[in-house]
């Protein structure tokens, strides 16, 4: 969003203008308003007891306002001694609301966190791009892990955040910076690790302020609660030992990444000690290099994630660095500049086995992705400086001239611009995995019922009966009675879905760029047609439907009075039969071979895909013929809406054909282009 610097002169377009920016900005802050309830809901609509489980330390049956023990006895309370000082009183309250004024101080305290990050957004950033950021950092907020898991557990981990940033941006003085982050320290002790980025960015007092502070908040807490602060600071190591197996997932930081490696012992105590030795000095470092630069929101973020490296427990809910980190500007390309916010993004707000597929090489990364995204924020990611040449303005994007819409009342047709160039791997690879994954999750989501789904395969095999083209059964058992085709039907069912898509994928994006956007979104556009069938008319496949005699091929005989059809059912939606996206994707497959392959053979072979596919879904009874139909006809539709979006697809760039983003926003000094009928012309700016 800070990228996005747009002027507008003249009455009219001003006033258009102006009409355009409100209407973003109110849906923008309705946007936020539906999350901000939506996250309040789904923890209130819970019953208590079930609701803010973690806060169930606090105010449950045995918890610390109920028992005259120690805080750590129960061994589920993991913050300081002084957390526990302070925050009795609000868990008292949270107890007789009922968890209703915990939640909506925690609605307030992420609302507070958002104005405060929006309002230091580094760099040159127009006021209207300060009013968007806002709503959209909140939205952000909102969506993200940390937050959603601050809020179903009922953690304070928002406000250590909270107070580093009011320290940093909001607070008066030295002095008044330095009492809030030590606060925040006394809360969070990680916290501390500010102490040397604010004493290496000439805001020594605030160092020491912060340092003082914290000692005394600690030195209270351990007046009034000294068996309390010797069991945290001295025999769990200062908190290290307490709350969930530091080796399980939710701990991410090095010391739960080395456990869970297998290392244990001395060993991995030397190893993590030393890591996060060498995480300290390079992202302090940087820390300190972007503070000096002018980005202190980004000089917060990375040492933030230090901390959260360094730990030994940095759970889920303290993982708000991370987010903060994508206000970061990388890449000198205008295309590239989405890269890392988009990485930020996913990694926040999706959990790692949406964002990498179950490979093993892959699981370790699958499984530390947050701490992977905050090490590559501390210590390597090439954030530029304020004073690089494309910190504001990097080069822009080149685009062809672009094509008429096909549908005038689309309003996204006059916006969608072809590019000619390769899109980012990255985002690609990411965007078709989490693609993917939402897809899976749709498809098991809509599953209909098992009586719709046989009612609707009824009226299937009726319909083909009357039109005279129920060949399933017949078919079916022509293939098993021939048990070379019964085995080459079965394999090209398994075989062939994910391969052949994914490898046509992969060639046009290496050697045809252009041809691979409008093939993946034609595809893209397909898949969700289909999901849509998929939820409203749930269908049986001939292989469930009790009395017609088909035989399961692929998957084995399946018990019909069990409504689950045994564990097949756990993998996959039994009832995603209409359309047919196997017959689908593999016509998608067949029409982009024989548009876009340069020999004849090939082009035969890529027809010839489709034909084998709906032989083998009709052979292993997963499909009636009319799934097939379904199939033809979604991605029909997806081509349809593709040409109708972004034109022809083939559109090669001529002379003077190709646009070039303008960098000078109108009204600035300097050159700017003004399109002359053909091609790209420098002129002077107007004054």
């Amino acid at each position: 969003m800070v990228n996005a610097e747009h002027s507008v002169h003249g009455g009219a377009a001003a006033g258009t203008a102006g009409t355009g920016f409100g209407t973003a900005r109110a849906v923008l802050w309705l946007v936020a308003a539906v999350l901000a309830v939506r996250q309040a809901a789904a923890v209130l609509r819970h019953p208590p007891g079930e609701r803010l489980t973690d806060l169930e330390t606090w105010i449950g049956e045995n918890g610390v306002l109920h028992v005259t023990g120690s805080l750590y006895e129960t061994g589920r309370f993991t913050g300081t001694p002084f957390a526990g000082l302070v925050l009795k009183p609000l868990a008292r309250s949270a107890e007789q609301s009922l968890g209703i004024a915990w939640t909506f101080g925690t609605l307030l305290l992420v609302v507070a966190l958002g104005l405060v990050a929006a309002r230091a957004l580094p760099g040159r950033v127009s006021r209207r791009t300060g009013l968007l950021a806002a709503p959209v950092a909140i939205s952000l907020l909102m969506l993200s892990l940390p937050v959603r898991n601050s809020f179903s557990l009922g953690q304070t981990s928002i406000i250590p955040v909270l107070l580093v940033l009011l320290g940093c941006f909001v607070a008066r003085g030295e002095r008044g910076s330095g009492v809030l982050i030590g606060i925040g320290a006394a809360l969070q002790p990680a916290v501390l690790l500010f102490v040397p980025l604010l004493w290496l960015t000439g805001r020594k007092r605030a160092a020491v302020t912060t340092t003082g502070v914290f000692a005394a908040s600690t030195a209270v807490a351990w007046f009034a609660m000294p068996g309390d602060s010797w069991a945290y600071w001295v025999h769990h190591v200062a908190g290290a030992g307490l709350g969930e197996r530091p080796d399980s997932l939710a701990n991410q930081s090095l010391h739960g990444a080395l456990l869970r490696i297998g290392l244990e012992g001395p060993l991995e105590v030397v190893l993590f000690v030393a890591l996060a030795a060498v995480v300290v000095f390079l992202g302090l470092r940087r820390a300190v290099r972007y503070a000096r630069d002018g980005q202190l929101l980004l000089a917060v973020a990375l040492t933030g994630c230090v901390a959260i490296a360094v730990s030994p427990t940095a759970w889920q809910h303290q993982l708000l660095w991370v987010l903060l980190a994508l206000v970061g500007r990388v890449g000198t390309q205008a295309r590239d500049r989405l890269v890392w916010p988009a990485v930020v993004v996913l990694v926040m707000t999706l959990p790692g086995t949406m964002l990498l597929p179950n490979v093993g090489v892959l699981v370790p990364l699958r499984e530390n992705a947050p701490l992977v995204a905050a090490l590559a924020a501390a210590c390597a990611v090439p954030f530029l400086t304020r004073t690089a040449p494309y910190f504001d303005k990097p080069v822009p994007t080149e685009y062809a001239r672009p094509v008429p819409a096909r549908w005038g009342r689309i309003p996204l047709a006059p916006f969608w611009k072809r590019l000619f160039s390769r899109p980012n791997l990255l985002l690609e690879v990411l965007a078709i995995r989490v693609g993917f994954s939402v897809y899976t999750q749709i498809r098991l989501a809509a599953t209909g019922g098992r009586e719709a789904a046989e009612e609707h395969g009824r009226q299937i095999h009726s319909i083909e009966r009357a039109l005279g083209i129920d060949i399933e059964r017949w078919v079916n058992h022509t293939v098993v009675d021939l048990k070379w085709a019964e085995s080459f039907f079965n394999f090209y069912y398994s075989s062939f879905h994910f391969l052949v898509p994914l490898a046509i994928l992969g060639v046009l994006y290496v050697r045809r760029p252009a041809d691979y956007r409008w093939a993946r979104s034609s595809l893209a556009f397909a898949t969700v047609l289909a999901l849509v069938g998929f939820w409203l008319y749930p269908l049986a496949p001939p292989r469930l439907m009790p009395g017609l005699g088909f035989i399961d091929t692929a998957h084995g005989p399946q018990d019909l009075t069990n409504p689950d059809y045994g564990a097949l059912t756990s993998l996959t939606n039994q009832y995603a039969a209409m359309p047919s996206l196997h017959f689908g994707w593999s016509l998608w497959c067949g029409v982009v071979i024989v548009i876009l392959a340069p020999k004849t053979w090939m082009k035969l072979l890529g027809a010839l895909h489709p034909l084998f596919t709906v032989c083998a879904i009709v052979a292993t009874a997963n499909h009636w013929v009319l799934d097939a139909v379904g199939g033809a006809a979604v991605v029909g539709a997806g081509f349809g809406l593709t040409y109708l979006l972004a034109g022809p697809r083939k559109l090669l760039p001529r002379a003077g054909a190709l646009v070039k983003a303008d960098p000078f926003p109108e009204g600035e000094k300097g050159a700017r282009t003004r399109d002359t009928g053909g091609a790209a012309e420098r002129t002077p700016a107007r004054p």
